[in-house]
């Protein structure tokens, strides 16, 4: 593959995904590692793309644009050792007996997927994608809420949503996010989710916000809560330091996976 088809497909998957590693990237173009970091180095030099940890990131991302919400096709095959990474990190919290909130999103599936099989616990979730994966625990026991269905994502929202959530008291939350920013707080993309998210957040005794590497410094369009205001946020070495000890700076605590 020549290089001009190279960087025109490197920059059409950065646009569509906001980040992605240089691992995912060598893999999708069959060619090394290094191949890539040099593709990258020549990219960012005319304003294409920027560089991060590990990867590259759209312009848009770095420069904290929400925008709209990737599909979650694509979504689940970006960053993929950071949100098994933040998954695992995130299921070694659950312990037996407890009833756990597990929020939407492709790291929330991660979650999921972490929780060991032989689980004894109950697991609220918005999301039938969750539920099918705790589902198969044989001692896991799943609560689903009613609502409007999204698709992609397969999240239920809406007053029936908000409702079922505000009658429940969890031992500990997982809440998704679309970007974490010390000014503007845990953000989202969907409006209509916003009051479920509150909602596990104000009646959990814990609640952990996840957040990847490219959601540090992003602001989606409707804000959640302040940086503060949840347990901590569980992220991935990828996470620029900067808007992560910008984050600690205002109380947040932040567990790196």
């Amino acid at each position: 593959m020549l290089p001009a088809e190279r960087h025109r497909r490197i920059s059409a998957l950065v646009d569509r995904v906001g980040t992605i590693s240089t691992e995912d990237l060598a893999e999708r173009l069959s060619v090394s590692a290094e191949t890539v970091r040099r593709d990258l180095a020549q990219m960012e030099r005319r304003g294409v793309l920027r560089r991060v940890r590990g990867g590259a990131a759209s312009l848009a991302v770095v420069e904290g644009i929400g925008g709209e919400e990737a599909p979650y096709a694509d979504r689940s095959e970006s960053q993929i050792q950071a949100k098994t990474a933040i998954g695992a990190a995130a299921a070694a919290l659950v312990h037996p007996g407890m009833t756990v909130v597990i929020d939407v999103g492709t790291t929330a599936v991660e979650i999921a997927r972490a929780l060991p099989l032989d689980f004894r616990g109950t697991v609220a979730t918005p999301s039938l994608l969750v539920a099918g994966v705790v589902s198969a625990l044989p001692h896991a026991s799943v609560l689903l809420p009613g609502g409007r269905l999204r698709g992609g994502d397969l999240v239920l929202s809406g007053p029936q949503t908000s409702e079922f959530f505000s009658g429940l008291y969890a031992d500990l939350a997982f809440i998704g996010s679309g970007g974490v920013d010390a000014s503007a707080g845990v953000t989202d993309f969907h409006f209509e989710e916003i009051s479920a998210k509150k909602l596990m957040l104000a009646n959990s005794a814990l609640a952990y916000v996840v957040a990847d590497g490219s959601k540090w410094g992003r602001v989606a369009a409707h804000r959640v809560c302040a940086v503060d205001a949840c347990t901590g946020v569980i992220t991935d070495a990828s996470a620029a330091a900067e808007p992560v000890a910008a984050a600690r700076e205002r109380g947040c605590e932040v567990l790196v996976a």
